[in-house]
């Protein structure tokens, strides 16, 4: 038996817009994501640029010829 209140609606593929507001869709999106989770990955990435940047100074601070000599007689 046919049920009855159950309605199909369809389209036809040749008027079908698969992409339509992509574009604008994804530009807000990302804004609105970045802007909720700034703080989950902007803060980390920010300390380990600065541990970056301090271990590179160290670095060369010890390979040059006042940290090889401050430093000679340890290791």
């Amino acid at each position: 038996m046919p049920q009855k209140g159950i309605v199909h609606y369809a389209l036809a593929q040749n008027r079908q817009n698969p992409l339509a507001g992509t574009a604008k869709s994804a530009i807000f999106n990302t804004f609105r994501r970045t802007r909720n989770q700034i703080l989950y990955w902007a803060v980390p990435m920010l300390v380990a640029y600065e541990t970056m940047q301090w271990a590179i100074e160290r670095n060369e601070y010890l390979n040059s010829k006042p940290g090889r000599a401050e430093y000679a007689g340890q290791e």
